[in-house]
């Protein structure tokens, strides 16, 4: 890495240059061992774009990658082999790109004197706040193959509970779309070639047919505005949930609405209970505990009540007490921290309470797919059957007029 510096010699003579070091520690000590004094030292800019901070999610190693990576390496580690050969083994029979190329990049971290969790911290996109802190811990406890395997164990319940309610939505969308491609082509093809047909016989035509006609052809005169205005609302909301208070609100209103509101509180609190159960176990005192699962919520509102209930925590109120001031916790999970704080085992209570969340959470996805399912084909027959009915009404009108 290159750094623009600025200082004076021995002579009190002002220097100016550029050097290159691993770090601005680096870069300082190399320029004091020139005999330099440095005033100012500022990495250089460039201008070429920064793809991984652009696009991270193409640089990122998938959580099931990383669950089998922390298998391995916990196998690789108790079986006595140096860590730095673990790594290198892994790399040899990784397929994954993205795997090999942050290996790589955590052997050269090792071979400077840095430990596993550290460089492994400086892949943020990969590997969790939570992920890397825990490592930390196993290090210093020496206990690391233990805590990966316990990672593997999270990471995986995590992923087949988000797998699970992806699979769920599968059919909804699949239909939906469907739907939408046969309204299409009903729309855009069949029914101008019957409105023509009117039109040319000139007779008065039902009710229903005429308010069909109209719409059609109102959506092909406006079509093309309509999209945009859609485009345009879409691209202003998304621009509105960019910005703090815009993305607390809708993190708010994710957790309000009918159904599926009910649902995404659930995963949240699940989240925090095994997150927290995790890092408890691991041996972390329980201010950095919530601290690390404050910045790995993904929910502007969860966050803000979490730091609340720091806040409380630190004031010797315990973490029952400042939960039970906010209506998201619920009852369940106030009690259960009451019961595992009075106890000592609160990452036993937790991990209870992240299960039951988690089935609860489960069913109910599973009872509001159940809803919208038969919703979802009621409502394509619904509009088959009403341009289906006004296509024969015409027919027959058209039939008794003529007659």
């Amino acid at each position: 890495m290159d750094f623009n510096y600025v200082g004076y010699t021995e002579a009190r003579k002002i220097v100016k240059g550029v050097t290159s070091a691993a770090s601005e520690e680096a870069a300082v000590e190399a320029l004091v061992s020139r005999g330099y004094r440095v005033l100012s030292l500022k990495p250089v800019t460039s201008f070429t774009p920064n793809w991984k901070e652009m696009f991270p999610f193409l640089f990122r190693v998938k959580p099931e990658v990383v669950i089998m990576f922390s298998r391995q390496l916990a196998l690789l580690l108790e079986s006595g082999i140096g860590i730095v050969q673990c790594l290198e083994l892994l790399i040899a029979q990784a397929s994954n790109r993205n795997l090999k190329r942050v290996l790589g990049e955590v052997i050269s971290e090792l071979r400077s004197g840095n430990q596993l969790s550290t460089a492994l911290g400086k892949h943020p996109e990969s590997f969790s706040p939570i992920y890397c802190r825990s490592l930390s811990v196993g290090e210093q406890t020496g206990s690391l193959e233990t805590v990966l395997r316990q990672m593997a164990d999270h990471l995986e319940k995590e992923e087949a509970a988000a797998k699970e309610v992806k699979n769920a939505l599968k059919y909804p969308m699949i239909v939906g779309i469907v739907a939408a491609i046969v309204i299409g082509v009903i729309v855009t093809f069949v029914f101008p070639a019957f409105a023509s047909l009117y039109t040319l016989l000139d007779v008065e035509l039902p009710l229903a047919t005429r308010l069909l006609i109209s719409a059609v052809e109102w959506l092909t005169n406006n079509g093309l505005y309509l999209i945009a205005a859609v485009l345009i609302i879409a691209l202003l909301v998304f621009a509105y949930t960019k910005t703090p208070g815009g993305r607390f609100n809708w993190d708010n209103l994710s957790l309000r609405l009918p159904l599926l509101g009910w649902v995404r509180q659930l995963d949240e609190l699940a989240h925090c209970c095994r997150s927290m159960s995790l890092l408890f176990r691991a041996g972390l005192p329980l201010p950095e505990v919530m601290s690390l699962v404050i910045d790995s919520s993904k929910n502007r509102v969860v966050k803000r009540v979490l730091a609340d209930a720091q806040q409380d925590m630190l004031k010797g109120e315990g973490l029952s007490r400042p939960m039970a001031k906010s209506k998201l916790f619920l009852p369940l999970m106030v009690q259960m921290v009451k019961v595992g704080e009075e106890t000592g085992n609160l990452d036993v209570t937790l991990t209870a309470v992240a299960q039951h969340f988690e089935a609860e959470a489960r069913d109910k996805m599973r009872s509001l797919i159940g809803l919208i399912q038969p919703a979802t084909t009621l409502a394509i027959g619904v509009v088959v059957a009403a341009v289906a009915l006004s296509l024969i009404s015409a027919m027959y009108s058209i039939y008794g007029q003529v007659m």
